[in-house]
């Protein structure tokens, strides 16, 4: 390249010709003397150049005493000196031209306010600079043998180069991986820390990464996001690209945000939106620390699952088990073989030892014959009636790992179903030699099932297709502010097109009575108030109320309310009696990682029993399809569908009134703080829906 000053600087961050190491030391076994020393250990082939005004050579390179001493601008600086004169390297590299420098000091954003201004002193030091860091661990290149880190990791001797590359925010968690992985025989193509994030972030690279040819899974180690935006685009990019991102995102015990006056911020919660916005754009979630190398093991070998019917391949009957219980509980299917599969396999071995009728599949001598296992393997993958095929190696292969291995691979050709292994005797030779050879091998039944679960979120990923355009949202003017009471509530969801109950409001018990008289039948009285929004925990509704008996219930409801609260009603609201029908809640949250819909089994009971699923609110609403899937996501979905002979609801008028009201979240934009029906009645099929309950909140 004639002008690398025109080359991304992420590019050279990843692949410098040139590595100045400042505050470098002559002691290998000191942090400061490991970035060197693992640079020659690990074969690179570009320039380094230690920088230590207190030394003349460094591993056998001349040192130099300050970066303008240095002979050229080096593509990259890795800046080992403290918190308190770190930004004076990152000022003179800047000065130079380097592209990018590598902080590893901790004393920033982590410990305070202090730190807070060293971390600012940093940024501006940088001017036009990239900085990873600080409190990096740095990052490792396996692709191109480049390890710009001071982890004790790289003590290792060799590392498998692979196409699964990690990003974490813990510079701790990418030695972790990096030895794992390497243990296990799972090849890694590039490891970087990004740690405070000061510059680049985990979308930096989780978007360099969609375009690196070396990479073809991405396996992210998240604390947080910063800005949600920019990570939504790339990894939106990578799933464009045909890159899974893999997920594990610590904090999931952490409480959202507390909800001003809805349940529905409650039941959302700051990890259900990190599902919600991980689901939207494609990217799995692993659940347990050992999925984050599992499931991208399975990933990166391309192969597509296109059902959920698992072969079992077993010489040992528990193991077998042990996989097909652990892939029933996550919805797989272990058919037995159909009858030309079953001859097949009958046709590989004589004698009466195969248990040919059921799955998982008992090849009880296959364990010790390779060509036999071979055939059995290949005849599962070409059977109609298998998705994927798992092996499970016992303690027979013990005795020839190789050839165990080997079988194993050598039906890979000629099909692209998933084929694992679940490796049963504590055997992580074997495993490493199967992960090496392509074929995921696993130490645990249950990361078979992770693996397989993880293949089929990503075989049905499918990009969101936009909605309609939105409709004309209210002038400001033209809408209330602050807290509404339950009756501006309604109206403004009438305006959007949700179907509400039909009420009157009132103010006293003569103005009570006759409303009751033109809904006609029993009713329900509320207090109508912006200040007290959980209106039953006070005693402000009664149902079932007749005309005759409403104001006598009126004034006693007044009393009890003010008794309680200390807020005296002014203002009453007479509703229709709604019965017969399903109760849900509908909400719309607000978080910093973006908006969402929640539907949930709502009423008195929707924080107790938390059945909810949540959407991100895409710019023009969901659309109806969008609706559907969130009402079938909810484990009370029978309730709504006929349960036990109960009359089928109205589900089209409950997707209708999801669309309107997320489209009314949607055009409303910033100007809609909260928002939530609960509950929202489904009546039988051709009865429609009626939101008999509603918060708003709108920006003052």
């Amino acid at each position: 390249m004639s002008d690398t000053k025109h080359v991304d600087p992420i590019a050279r961050l990843l692949k410098p010709r040139s590595v100045a190491v400042i505050g470098a030391s002559a002691d290998p076994t000191k942090t400061a003397g490991r970035p060197v020393s693992y640079l020659q250990k690990h074969g690179f082939t570009g320039a380094i150049y230690p920088v230590n005004p207190r030394a003349t050579e460094i591993g056998g390179l001349k040192s130099y005493p300050d970066v303008a001493s240095l002979p050229e601008a080096p593509d990259v600086g890795i800046v080992l000196l403290g918190a308190e004169r770190a930004h004076e390297a990152v000022r003179a590299l800047s000065e130079r031209g380097t592209a990018a420098a590598i902080v590893l000091a901790s004393g920033y954003t982590e410990v305070g306010e202090e730190g807070a201004r060293r971390q600012s002193q940093l940024m501006e030091a940088a001017g036009s600079m990239r900085i990873l860091g600080p409190n990096t661990i740095g990052l490792v290149n396996l692709t191109d043998g480049i390890t710009l880190s001071a982890t004790g990791a790289l003590e290792m001797e060799g590392f498998e180069a692979g196409r699964i590359g990690v990003v974490s925010q813990s510079g701790g968690i990418l030695g972790a991986l990096l030895s794992r992985a390497a243990a296990r025989g799972i090849g890694l193509s590039k490891l970087i820390s990004t740690s405070n994030e000061v510059d680049l972030d985990l979308a930096d690279f989780v978007d360099h990464l969609a375009d690196d040819e070396a990479t073809s899974v991405i396996a992210l180690y998240m604390e947080g996001l910063r800005n949600p935006a920019k990570f939504r685009a790339a990894a939106l990019k990578a799933a464009r690209k045909g890159k899974p991102v893999v997920v594990f995102k610590v904090g999931r015990s952490e409480a959202g945000a507390s909800a001003a006056v809805s349940h529905t911020g409650a039941l959302a919660g700051a990890d259900r939106m990190y599902d919600a916005l991980f689901r939207e754009l494609g990217v799995i979630r692993a659940q347990t620390f050992a999925d984050l190398l599992d499931i991208p093991a399975a990933l990166v070998t391309g192969r597509v699952l296109r059902g959920s019917r698992v072969a079992v391949l077993t010489s040992t009957g528990g193991a077998g088990t042990l996989v097909a219980d652990s892939l029933g509980s996550a919805g797989f299917e272990a058919p037995a073989p159909d009858a030309e599969t079953a001859a097949a396999l009958r046709a590989l071995q004589s004698g009466d030892h195969a248990v040919l009728d059921r799955n998982p599949i008992d090849v009880t001598l296959a364990g010790l014959q390779p060509q036999l296992l071979r055939g059995a393997i290949r005849a599962l993958l070409g059977s109609p009636s298998y998705d994927a095929v798992v092996v499970v190696v016992g303690s027979s292969g013990l005795a020839m790992p190789d050839l165990m291995a080997d079988a194993i691979h050598d039906s890979l050709p000629g099909s692209d179903k998933p084929l694992l292994a679940y490796v049963s005797p504590h055997a992580p030779g074997i495993a490493s030699l199967l992960n090496q050879r392509g074929v995921p091998a696993f130490m645990a039944p249950e990361s078979c099932t992770s693996a397989l679960a993880a293949m089929r979120q990503q075989a049905d990923w499918a990009e969101p297709v936009p909605g309609d355009p939105l409709p004309s949202s209210p002038e400001p003017d033209d809408l209330p502010r602050g807290s509404l009471d339950e009756a501006q509530a309604k109206q403004l969801f009438t305006r959007f097109g949700v179907p509400c109950a039909r009420e009157i409001v009132v103010v006293d018990a003569r103005e009570a009575e006759a409303a009751a008289r033109e809904l006609g039948g029993a009713v329900v009285l509320k207090i109508l108030s912006s200040e007290i929004t959980h209106k039953s925990d006070v005693g402000g509704v009664a149902v079932n109320v007749t005309a005759d008996a409403i104001g006598e219930r009126l004034a006693r409801m007044a009393s009890d309310v003010e008794a309680r609260t200390g807020v005296q009603p002014r203002r009453f609201l007479v509703q229709e009696m709604v019965s017969g029908g399903v109760e849900l809640i509908l909400g719309f949250h607000r978080d910093p990682l973006g908006s969402a819909i929640l539907l949930g089994m709502g009423g008195v009971t929707a924080e107790l029993l938390k059945d909810t699923a949540l959407r991100m609110l895409p710019p023009e609403g969901l659309t109806r399809a969008q609706a559907l899937a969130l009402v079938r996501e909810l484990k009370t979905w029978p309730l709504l569908d006929g349960f036990r002979g109960r009359p089928v609801c109205d589900v089209d008028a409950l997707a209708d009134a999801i669309v309107a009201f997320s489209r009314m979240a949607a055009a409303l934009g910033d100007r809609l703080v909260e928002a939530e029906i609960n509950p929202i009645f489904v009546l039988p099929r051709g009865q429609g829906v009626r939101a008999a309950d509603g918060v708003a909140v709108l920006a003052a």
